[in-house]
Order: structure tokens, then C-alpha cells, then sequence
């Protein structure tokens, strides 16, 4: 049987959320049926060492993603896939374009956000007029398949909603060798919060909720890096918020997960947030906003997590006060999420809609 080759398209591999998900699938595809390769503009990220030996990469060499167009139509028209999956919204944008000149291969965009939400600037959104021209359009909630088919008018039957795997393995490995942080105090309860530090992962609000806590016993750490980075420790300075630690971006957040009291998810939007899933998988109880994104599809309240609006900022430190001592049952919790997110679950569905293409 003549093995089904498929082209993975990233900007890189570092360690994000897009990035996470493509390395696993393109890992765990069955490779008497497929022949995975990942396409990256640039060859470079934490992700390129957990990635498999038979999983060919071609790097393209190409900083920028609006100069990477011409390349990678090049790559596809030399190589001849029999699929290529895209997997980051703005190359997803500028190559619904150009599908057409393909006619023999299937073409699939994978979605990382809530579209509407995410894509502002008017030249990329300007491209979504020619999303329907994909084979299928992989939507990771409700949220993110209702949101296109209502602001970009995507047919219904291009639509096919597909959680994010959650890989056990890989988080137990790394959960074996996590020893506790040395921040974490014996004293305190130590709260975590993980992402981009940009403004949709709503940190600034999440700071004026500590600004609440300043009197208990509650550390807050933050891991992760990125734009707002001295925005947001400016803030902590004029709040006074000794009870906040930055971390920056960690090679092994589970170490962090692991032994936390509870993990706070405090975006003002998402896709279908891997970390909230990441989170359940080492045991550790969530508070979440209540934003678009497939929350509510994750938290199972009361068993691995709860719902709440960061916006009333009281409301929610007396959230983090109340879930911080309660009694969770860390195996509840990672069932909750491995019966529903689990690899061998999510990747059934991928193979049998590569296969039925």
C-alpha cells in the first residue's frame, strides 16, 4: 500500500502551542500509512529534539512569514505531497490563495484561535475570503468552528472540530525527573501561570487580581516570555506585588505544574488552550476565565477545574483563595482529561480524516 505523504507547515518549532501539536501528531501518525515531513521557515525551537528521527524537516530558510509564500509553493510543487497541513493561522491565510494551482493534493488548515478575535490587521483578513477553497478546515472548539462560519461566511461541511492531544507519555517522562522549584515556598501556596506574555494571555489582568492577595500567603509565578515583558514588570512594580515571581520561558514547565496549588488560565481568548490541558495532566486543579475558546469544553467543574470572569478581580482572588485550600483528587483530575484528550483518542480522529480526504 502506497504510504500517504504529508507536508506539516510551521513557522518553527519553538515551544508553543501550535508547535506542540503538529510534533505530536506528526510523532504518532502510523507510519505504515503515512510518510510525515514538516516544513519550517526557519530551522530552530525547543521542540526540534523531541521530534522523531523519521520525521524529515525542510527548512526553508526564511525569516519572515510574508516573504516565506514563494518558497513554500515552490517546496509543495517540487515534492508533490499527497497532503499539506497547515498549521498557523497567517500561512494558513496567504496560501488559501493559491490552492487552486493544486489540484491533485488535499490542502488542510489547521486554526489556532478564534479568527475573529486573533486576525486584526485588514491585509490578512482579506485572504479568509478564499478559506473555502481548503479540503478541510480543522477547528480545535466550538467556539473557533461557530466564529468562522458566522464572521467568514466558511461552509459548514469544510469545518471539522478536532481537540488537541494531550501526550501522557512526554508529560510523565518530564514529570519523573521534576524536583520542586526552589522558589516555591513551603509556607505559601504557590499559584502558576504559563504563555505568551502578551496581551491575549490577559496577565495584566491577572496581576490586578493579586493586587488582592498582597496580604496572604499566595506566590504567583508567571513562565513565559514575550512582548509585554517589561509592561508587565513595570506593573508589578507599581502595584507593589512582591507575591509575583516572572520566571521567563522553561525548558520544563511541568516541573512548575507539578507541584503547584492550583494553575490559573487568564487569556482574554483562545483556541483550545493546551496548557489548561497540560495542566489536568499533572494533577494540578485550574481556575479559568471565562473566555471564547474551548473552555468550557476542558473544565469539568469541580472535578478539574473551575470557571470564573477575571474581570471581577475581587470575585476571582476569592476564587484562588477558596481553590488553593480545598482537597483535589489528583487522579480525578488527569482522568478527566486523558479520557477525553488523551494521544490514542485525538489521533484516531486525525488518521481517519487524513485517510477519508
Amino acid at each position: 500500500m502506497k504510504k500517504i505523504s504529508i507536508i506539516f507547515i510551521l513557522p518553527d518549532l519553538e515551544t508553543g502551542g501550535a508547535e506542540r501539536i503538529v510534533t505530536t501528531i506528526a510523532n504518532h501518525l502510523p507510519r505504515e500509512q503515512f510518510e510525515p515531513k514538516i516544513l519550517l521557515l526557519r530551522k530552530e525551537g525547543g521542540y526540534l529534539e523531541f521530534l522523531k528521527d523519521d520525521v524529515e524537516i525542510i527548512d526553508i530558510k526564511t525569516p519572515r512569514i510574508r516573504h516565506s509564500l514563494k518558497p513554500i509553493l515552490n517546496e509543495i510543487r517540487k515534492r508533490k505531497p499527497d497532503i499539506v497541513f497547515s498549521g498557523f493561522g497567517e500561512v494558513n491565510a496567504y496560501l488559501a490563495l493559491f490552492i487552486k494551482f493544486f489540484p491533485k493534493i488535499k490542502f488542510i488548515a489547521r486554526e489556532t484561535n478564534v479568527v475573529s478575535k486573533h486576525v486584526t490587521r485588514k491585509e490578512i483578513r482579506f485572504f479568509y475570503k478564499f478559506y473555502n477553497n481548503y479540503d478541510k478546515i480543522i477547528c480545535q472548539s466550538n467556539d473557533m468552528q461557530n466564529d468562522l462560519i458566522e464572521n467568514f461566511n466558511i461552509k459548514k461541511e469544510k469545518l471539522i472540530k478536532i481537540n488537541n492531544p494531550v501526550d501522557f507519555e512526554f508529560i510523565n517522562e518530564k514529570l519523573a525527573i521534576s524536583e520542586k522549584p526552589e522558589t516555591f515556598k513551603d509556607d505559601c501556596k504557590n499559584v502558576v501561570a504559563i504563555g505568551n506574555l502578551s496581551s491575549r494571555k490577559g496577565f495584566d489582568n491577572l496581576l490586578k487580581v493579586f493586587s488582592h492577595l498582597k496580604d496572604e500567603k499566595i506566590l504567583l509565578h508567571i513562565l513565559g516570555d514575550g512582548r509585554d515583558k517589561d509592561l508587565l514588570h513595570q506593573m508589578k512594580t507599581d502595584l507593589g506585588l512582591e507575591n509575583v515571581i516572572f520566571h521567563g520561558q522553561q525548558k520544563n514547565p511541568y516541573q512548575f505544574l507539578k507541584f503547584a496549588d492550583l494553575f490559573i488560565l487568564s487569556s482574554r481568548y483562545e483556541g483550545f488552550p493546551n496548557v489548561l490541558l497540560e495542566a489536568g495532566a499533572c494533577g494540578t486543579y485550574s481556575l479559568a476565565n471565562n473566555c471564547p475558546g474551548g473552555i468550557t469544553e476542558i473544565i469539568q467543574p469541580g472535578i478539574n477545574g473551575e470557571i470564573s470572569n477575571i474581570q471581577n478581580d475581587q470575585e476571582f482572588a476569592d476564587k484562588i483563595l477558596k481553590s488553593v485550600v480545598e482537597l483535589h483528587n489528583k487522579d480525578a483530575i488527569k482522568n478527566s482529561i486523558s479520557s477525553r484528550f488523551s494521544t490514542e483518542i485525538i489521533l484516531e480522529i486525525y488518521t481517519e480524516m487524513l485517510t477519508g480526504l
